[in-house]
């Protein structure tokens, strides 16, 4: 696919720090929102829509996790940035533990948030599957809507109100050979667990108390693979902790860059 063809947001800051964000499976950048809101004013903050999500096109829908790694790398060096900070959830964080492995040195620093380093197990793939088929009987925006509501916290959901809605209605509107595509690049994915106690940049490892698609136990586990890295658990969050519980998210995330860097 044409690079050019991703969907890149930038909010630039030539003097300060990068950042660049990978969200989540099937939402787009604006999941990232508070966190650029609140760190745009002293970071140079990107956000993209990963190939399949969003904005971004799916193509012919054939595409790997690999494929979805070089995308991150075209990003950040079209973007002109120099060792920024990646930040993945879940599916982002899957690219970014893929593209430390491969590439580490032009990164400066890791932020995990509900994610893991496991590749899929059986049960896990044939969820995949289950979800492939499910959208080629009932549609796209049947299966997102049920997906999406399984990533928060139920009292996220009624708390979030109108916010929860638009995170919905972007959702729904994705592309069904995107979300498909992403299923099948998630189910084929390698396992990046053996290089944990490699990784030598700083890593923080953030994990919604409710997430039961990365439960705290697995994030944790990871994390202490990791040389120099540390653990929070967000309470009162599911899966989507960067958007239940923003607040709490942005002042650990503003203390690990300031300690780290």
């Amino acid at each position: 696919m044409n690079r050019n063809m991703l969907k890149i947001v930038k909010h630039s800051n030539k003097s300060a720090k990068s950042i660049i964000f990978i969200h989540g499976f099937p939402f787009d950048h604006h999941m990232w929102k508070y966190q650029v809101d609140f760190f745009k004013n002293n970071y140079n903050c990107i956000t993209y829509d990963i190939r399949g999500l969003g904005q971004s096109p799916a193509g012919n829908g054939q595409f790997t996790l690999e494929d979805l790694v070089d995308d991150l790398f075209n990003v950040a060096s079209d973007s002109g940035v120099e060792k920024p900070v990646i930040c993945g959830l879940s599916m982002g964080g899957y690219i970014a533990l893929r593209a430390v492995e491969k590439k580490e040195n032009i990164f400066s620093g890791l932020i995990l948030c509900d994610t893991k380093s496991e590749s899929d197990n059986n049960t896990a793939k044939l969820k995949r599957a289950a979800g492939v088929r499910f959208i080629n009987e009932n549609g796209g925006p049947e299966f997102s809507s049920a997906f999406v509501s399984e990533c928060f916290a139920p009292d996220s959901i009624k708390r979030m109100g109108s916010d929860y809605i638009e995170i919905l209605k972007r959702s729904v509107k994705t592309d069904p050979v995107g979300l498909k595509a992403c299923l099948i690049a998630m189910a084929g994915r390698t396992d990046t667990t053996g290089y944990l106690s490699d990784l030598k940049i700083p890593s923080l490892i953030i994990c919604g108390e409710y997430d039961t698609f990365s439960p705290p136990s697995v994030m944790y586990d990871m994390s202490v693979k990791i040389k120099q890295s540390e653990f929070h658990i967000i309470p009162n969050s599911g899966h989507m902790s960067p958007v239940e519980n923003p607040d709490l998210v942005n002042t650990i995330i503003k203390d690990f860059l300031k300690k780290s860097f």
